[in-house]
């Protein structure tokens, strides 16, 4: 599908530039009388239409977020914070959701390939990966394959390391993301005098997305994911909880509640926040709205639940 977006792109901008310039030809063949000046005026007029439609896909491109889920708006949040001119179109994978339970190889394959689609489509100037999932597995994938800066999303080791008085440090994510070698690095270089445990919880994401659609959800869920963190050897000592999941984010009270004592937990959206807004550090944001669309790659009822949660948020909604 990029390749014919691409070519509807093309084909729209001949037909508006044919249909700009036609009264101009057809005044010419058909009533002469005119004059000179009348046709000079409707080519001047077409040529202004055609400009008016055509330019503001290309001076105003607008910043990209994927995520496999509705909530990588913990990663959103942050960034509108520190960028509240920019437009942002926000996309839930929702039709590939959840990522955490697919092999490394379909997520490879897909996030690089919706991304180009995405990219063709709306142009940004920067895109996030705000699943830790997708940027683990299919980070270095995207760069090679988009001529447009990218950021991920990493598992916040590096500031819970330096945060941790116990020295032992709880990393929360999907399955597919703790067992990743790019979570081994991030371990070795940042936390080589910790020990760091990993828990998957593979229901937690779309825990999350229940509660967001305003549905009950049961406290043993928050229970088990946390217990598969303290109940592993030392995890007595923790004192600190990665939420590797950008989803995770929003059921922390739920997840400190069930802890059985007090703990810290970090995430990395306030680090992709000053990331981003370095990037964009050169940006003109002149003229441009500070718009927000979501956009779903799937139509189901799900989605269609949580259209009044992302209106609160000031997203607009639409499907790929």
């Amino acid at each position: 599908l990029g390749n014919s977006e691409a070519l509807a792109d093309l084909g729209a901008l001949s037909f508006s530039a044919l249909a700009g310039l036609m009264p101009a030809v057809l005044a010419t063949l058909y009533r002469p009388q005119l004059g000179a000046r009348a046709v000079a005026a409707g080519l001047v007029a077409g040529t202004l239409a055609w400009l008016y439609a055509l330019v503001p896909t290309w001076l105003a491109p607008l910043p990209a977020w994927l995520q496999h889920g509705p909530l990588g708006l913990s990663v959103l949040a942050p960034i509108r914070a520190a960028l509240p001119q920019a437009p942002v179109v926000y996309v839930a994978d929702n039709a590939g959701f959840p990522y955490g339970s697919k092999s490394e190889a379909e997520i490879a394959a897909r996030v690089p390939a919706l991304l180009g689609r995405l990219t063709e489509r709306y142009r940004p100037r920067l895109i996030v990966i705000a699943c830790n999932t997708a940027s683990t597995i299919a980070l270095s994938h995207v760069r090679a394959a988009l001529d447009v800066p990218v950021v991920g999303t990493v598992p916040a080791i590096k500031p819970a390391a330096e945060a941790t008085r116990a020295k032992v440090i709880g990393v929360l994510g999907t399955p597919a993301t703790v067992r990743q070698a790019y979570v081994d690095n991030l371990a070795a270089e940042f936390a080589s005098d910790c020990v760091v445990l990993r828990h998957g919880a593979p229901d937690l994401a779309a825990r999350a997305e229940t509660k967001l659609r305003g549905e009950a959800v049961p406290a043993e869920a928050y229970t088990q994911a946390m217990a598969g963190l303290t109940g592993q050897p030392r995890g007595e000592e923790m004192d600190i909880v990665v939420l590797a999941c950008t989803h995770f984010p929003l059921v922390e009270d739920e997840l400190a509640a069930a802890a059985s004592r007090p703990l810290r937990f970090v995430h990395g959206g306030q680090g992709i926040a000053r990331r981003v807004a370095h990037l964009l550090r050169d940006a003109d944001w002149t003229g441009c709205e500070p718009t927000g669309l979501a956009v779903f790659t799937a139509r189901d009822e799900k989605a269609a639940a949580l259209t009044p949660a992302l209106a609160r948020l000031g997203l607009g909604v639409d499907y790929l």
